[in-house]
């Protein structure tokens, strides 16, 4: 069985319900998943895209975007391209209060051993204990 990669619009129609006929088909494709029907996956990028999506457009407090990652990452049938690296993200993220995006910024800069992060947004890398290229 060949992977469905799952795109971002699919996790928030099925979190937020606001279209009754589109979580209903998410919600299908997720059963599919955890029955082991269909082989899911997603990545970082499409995390990112929900993240963004529901402080934007839904105005979601950081803590519930959060919380909704981290059912995306442990929904059953669903593999992440990167999911240790968006594991301590969402940890590094919790901890700080700093956004997804540089939480998993930060988690990939130690997964993948380097020493420093050239940025301009120096305030919340240091949040993350992150050591800063000087620029």
């Amino acid at each position: 069985m060949k992977p469905v990669f799952v795109d971002a619009n699919v996790f928030l129609r099925f979190f937020t319900t606001d279209d009754a006929g589109q979580h209903a088909r998410a919600a299908k494709l997720f059963r599919a998943g955890v029955e082991g029907a269909a082989a899911l996956v997603a990545g970082p990028p499409v995390l990112f895209e929900v993240a963004w999506t529901l402080r934007a457009a839904y105005g979601q407090d950081a803590r519930d975007v959060l919380d909704v990652l981290e059912a995306i990452l442990a929904l059953p049938g669903l593999s992440l391209t990167d999911a240790p690296v968006c594991a301590e993200a969402l940890r590094l993220a919790r901890r700080s209060g700093v956004e997804f995006p540089d939480a998993y910024i930060a988690a990939l800069a130690g997964a993948c051993g380097a020493g420093a992060v050239a940025t301009f947004n120096l305030s919340d890398f240091q949040k993350l204990g992150v050591r800063c290229h000087a620029l």
